[in-house]
């Protein structure tokens, strides 16, 4: 009987020791979280939000469970990985410490089972609050990054499609679409999560040209449909309410519709005829100042866009625009970056 009391004892301060490192590890995580939500996004309904859950965890952070504290005996103090050495992007960081505490909850949920009958219901319920502030969070932060973007890459077929886009990340881009119509879909699968990661590596948004599927398969940033795509209400059913939905429109009702439709930007376009757009006419300088002076959403003029009439486009009340042919067929990509987003914050 002494030696199954004593054996109880010890795996119920095993249990104390799993409880208090992450009960310490979800609220760590937490307030990294919330920092960003007071001070990055200036939410203070987020804020006040990861406040809460942090402040719920520390009440469960009995006397008792810190007691079992055993730092100097702990082999987990000195394991470490080379991804938790860096943080490419502050989205690599939320991500991060989302996963950090997400882990931290569910094993809180299990093991709390043996401490407290109610500790586990209480965490389970906590661990899906956060799923759902991840989800809010991370919709914000690619809308806030959205309306900061000045400058839109769209890909076309080219050899060095890798490096001409990190060279326009290095640039300053902050928004890359991945368009690509003719290749199997295995080969777009895979170029699609190399420019995912590179894109977010460098913190910046990634959209997929008209595959919703092809969008969720790499867990894009967002789809960007054409006027012959699915209507954006379906496709907002099969995105969710956190990812970025484009339309193109030519034309002022197209505009309307588009904004009516629910749709985070649109593009104006073509500025110019282009070779992307074989055998559209140009919508014309008119139709920029008109989205100048009526879109309520974020737009970014397109079409024929390059270093010799950007200013034109400017001039006519442009403050975004997409460009293809003239960062990926470029010599320079990140001088052409530079230049073309130097450009747009000069007024």
């Amino acid at each position: 009987m002494v030696e199954a009391h004593s054996q109880k004892q010890q795996i119920q301060q095993v249990v104390y020791r799993i409880l208090d490192a992450n009960l310490d590890r979800a609220r760590e995580g937490l307030r990294i979280i919330e920092e960003w939500c007071r001070f990055g996004l200036n939410d203070a309904q987020l804020a006040e939000t990861c406040k809460h859950l942090r402040q719920e965890v520390s009440n469960w952070h009995s006397a008792q469970i810190r007691a079992a504290r055993d730092t100097p005996g702990d082999p987990g103090t000195v394991l470490t990985h080379p991804q938790e050495e860096q943080r490419s992007s502050i989205t690599s960081l939320l991500q991060a410490n989302f996963c950090r505490v997400q882990e931290a909850l569910r094993v809180l949920e299990e093991y709390g089972k043996l401490h407290d009958a109610n500790m586990g219901k209480v965490f389970k319920q906590m661990r899906y609050q956060v799923y759902t502030l991840e989800s809010t969070l991370m919709g914000h932060q690619r809308h806030q990054l959205l309306w900061r973007s000045h400058l839109y890459l769209v890909t076309s077929p080219v050899d060095n499609l890798l490096e001409t886009v990190e060279a326009s990340l290095k640039g300053g881009l902050t928004l890359l679409q991945y368009r690509e119509k003719t290749a199997d879909d295995l080969i777009r699968l895979q170029r699609a999560r190399k420019l995912k990661q590179l894109c977010h590596d460098y913190g910046a948004l990634f959209i997929i040209n008209d595959r919703v599927d092809l969008a969720l398969a790499v867990d894009a940033d967002g789809v960007h449909l054409g006027q012959q795509d699915m209507p954006i209400a379906v496709a907002r059913q099969l995105l969710g309410p956190q990812r970025l939905i484009g339309r193109s429109t030519t034309n002022q009702q197209e505009m309307q519709g588009a904004i009516t439709e629910g749709a985070d930007y649109i593009g104006v376009g073509p500025v110019y005829e282009t070779p992307t757009k074989v055998g559209k006419a140009a919508a014309g300088l008119n139709y920029v100042s008109y989205a100048a002076k009526n879109c309520s959403i974020p737009w970014f003029a397109i079409g024929g866009i390059d270093a010799s009439n950007i200013n034109d486009v400017i001039d006519a009340g442009a403050q975004r625009v997409a460009v293809v042919r003239s960062l990926m067929q470029a010599e320079q990509p990140t001088l052409v970056t530079q230049y073309f987003i130097s450009q747009l914050y000069r007024k």
